[in-house]
This record gives structure tokens, C-alpha cells and sequence, in this order.
């Protein structure tokens, strides 16, 4: 069995236990935007539960265009008043350069990307940069 037909085997389970419907807007009134590290349990560091938030997750954490469309987007239309935002220790966009990124996609694809890979030497200054 893949992994996909093992995670689709266990949403038919819990899909069997789901109580929703739940409303669209979080109950919380909360946006979180957080690392996509995997070793990041959102739900779990805060105590959340389903309907609580908004958990908006991408490498490194950072606030780019599309998180402040997602942002925007959650408290104008669907009554978010807070927003958290989690960086870490030991993350994988500090072992890294943008330019180095790039050039070895452009050097395995022949492609540059035109998106910033949004890497940082520093955790504390992206956070400061990010609010």
C-alpha cells in the first residue's frame, strides 16, 4: 500500500467520527501562519482543534504575497482578529542561499525560478521582518 492509499485509507476512518458540519470562520478568530516542517505538530503546540484557526504553512514560515492574499482573505471575510506566527530552532531554510537554490535548479531543470525561495541566515530577523 502507498502512502497515499494509506492516508486515504484513514480519511475514510475519520470520516466515519466527524461531527461537522463546522462553520466556516474559525472559532477561534485566529490565523496562524507556520514553518511546513514536519516535525511541527501545529495543532498540537497550540492546543487547537478542528474549526478552531487558520493554519496557513510554508517552507520557513514566511510572510510572502500569497500569505498576505490568505491573510486578507481570513480576516476580511471570515472574521479572524489575531494572527501567531511560528518560526523554529533547527530550520532548513537557514542551510541555504536563494541564489545556491536557484542555480542548482536552473542547473538541474534549465529552468531559474522567478519566485524567491524566501531562505534566511537568521530566525529571530525573518520573525522581525515577517510582522
Amino acid at each position: 500500500m502507498s502512502v497515499t492509499e494509506e492516508y486515504l485509507a484513514n480519511n475514510v476512518e475519520y470520516a466515519k467520527t466527524f461531527t461537522g458540519p463546522l462553520p466556516m470562520p474559525p472559532s477561534k478568530h485566529v490565523a496562524v501562519v507556520a514553518c511546513m516542517d514536519a516535525r511541527l505538530d501545529v495543532y498540537r503546540i497550540l492546543g487547537l482543534k478542528d474549526g478552531e484557526a487558520h493554519v496557513i504553512r510554508n517552507a520557513g514560515g514566511v510572510v510572502t504575497d500569497d500569505e498576505i492574499r490568505s491573510l486578507a482573505i481570513s480576516q476580511r471575510l471570515l472574521g479572524t482578529r489575531e494572527i501567531i506566527l511560528i518560526h523554529h530552532t533547527d530550520c532548513g531554510m537557514l542551510t541555504f542561499t536563494d541564489d545556491a537554490f536557484k542555480r542548482d535548479l536552473q542547473d538541474e531543470t534549465g529552468i531559474k525560478p522567478e519566485w524567491a525561495a524566501e531562505s534566511f541566515p537568521d530566525v529571530e530577523e525573518d520573525v522581525r521582518q515577517s510582522l
